[in-house]
């Protein structure tokens, strides 16, 4: 079973301990980011600093000339991630002998939302969601395509994993979060991230749903919810909050909308990419999910991508609805936290990893290689030896 750790470059570039001691783990590959959305992180082996905070979405390379005068461009890196950062590190990565594959995040920028915020999801009350790029928007969309191929598809790379292609929702980490008041549960999610832009209250009337019906309808059903009711049960409760054919229509428009997103961004990569490049999703079999692992239809996604990424951090069993499409050569890849302060197990690691290759997956992804302690890089050590 191929196995993969998830890397930054600011976990590599000024540490020259740091791509022998990835290789040490056993893994074959290195996923490394090369345009990633806001965060702070730990590198508690890092020789210079042990916290990097990466203030706002970037392109961790220099972006090329074809954005100039483009309203929608990739922001440039900081001091976080300076010149070509993802360059240098997988030319250190592959001088440790693993294969390198890019990790784009793409549908997820806070700085895109408050520079653009006519680009943003806007929820049935009128709010906006900054993080979330609306992806109906054919500009936002057009932005997308071309980040996609360009982040993917970087020098010497042998593949790449996509994030966030699809919807992003009210779901996500955000300074001083204030928003676990009230269990939205599934259904709660779903409609409060339902969009009404322009293009999506153009959307629902081609399902033929009035929109501003439709907004009134999600915040009547959302009432009761905000007074303590449950809004639980996966799908059958967003029909028993909206009404069956309220619902599905609302589905039709964003499964088809994040269909042909998925469809024309991986077409847009392998175009840019050379023979036998890999392109992966980081996806959640369930298509009205949302965030970075991206709702998709799994018959659908598997006749677009080599295969996906999927989500095991509670468990494996997400990859049986993929597995069970019977895809020959499709590439079902096991994403496991290995972070024991982020809620991971790397101690039940070998486990996990044998349950996960008998529900069908034959890669493993292991979450994240630089934020992981000693401690949990041994347990990793120990298990991928015994694979």
């Amino acid at each position: 079973m191929k196995a993969s750790a998830f890397v930054y470059p600011w976990d590599v570039n000024g540490d020259p301990e740091a791509p022998a001691r990835l290789a040490s783990l056993g893994v074959e590959q290195a996923t490394l980011a090369a345009a990633y959305h806001s965060t702070r992180a730990l590198t508690p082996r890092h020789p210079r600093h042990r916290i990097v905070t990466a203030e706002y979405a970037a392109v961790l390379y220099p972006p090329g000339g074809h954005w100039e005068g483009r309203p929608l461009r990739p922001y440039e890196a900081g001091d976080w991630a300076p010149g070509d950062a993802y360059g240098e590190a997988a030319a250190a990565l592959a001088g440790a002998g693993l294969e390198v594959h890019t990790w784009v995040v793409l549908a997820h920028s806070s700085r895109l939302g408050a520079e653009h915020p006519e680009t943003s999801v806007v929820n049935a009350y009128g709010d906006r969601y900054p993080w979330a790029p609306c992806i109906a928007q054919p500009a936002t969309r057009a932005y997308l395509v071309d980040l996609a191929a360009e982040a993917a598809v970087r020098p010497g790379a042998r593949g790449t994993e996509l994030e966030s292609l699809g919807w992003y929702g009210l779901a996500h980490l955000h300074a001083h979060d204030k928003t676990g008041g009230v269990g939205l549960g599934d259904a709660g999610q779903y409609l409060m991230s339902l969009c009404f832009c322009p293009a999506c209250r153009d959307g629902y009337g081609g399902q033929g749903l009035d929109a501003d019906e439709l907004a009134a309808a999600v915040r009547g059903a959302l009432e009761p919810v905000w007074r303590g009711a449950p809004s639980d049960g996966g799908w059958a409760g967003v029909e028993k909050l909206l009404g069956e054919a309220r619902a599905n229509a609302t589905r039709a428009w964003r499964d088809g909308t994040a269909r042909t997103l998925q469809e024309a961004a991986v077409a847009a990569v392998r175009a840019a990419a050379p023979e036998g490049f890999q392109v992966l999703l980081h996806a959640d079999p369930v298509s009205y999910h949302c965030g970075a692992n991206a709702g998709v239809d799994p018959a659908h996604i598997l006749s677009v991508a080599d295969g996906v990424v999927v989500p095991c951090a509670s468990g494996p069993g997400l990859l049986e609805p993929f597995a069970r499409q019977g895809v020959a050569g499709a590439v079902l890849a096991a994403n496991l936290t290995v972070v024991s302060g982020m809620g991971g197990s790397p101690g039940t690691l070998a486990a996990d990893l044998a349950e996960a290759r008998r529900l069908g997956a034959g890669e493993l992804r292991l979450y994240h290689a630089g934020l992981a302690s000693d401690g949990d890089l041994e347990a990793v050590r120990e298990a991928l030896a015994g694979r």
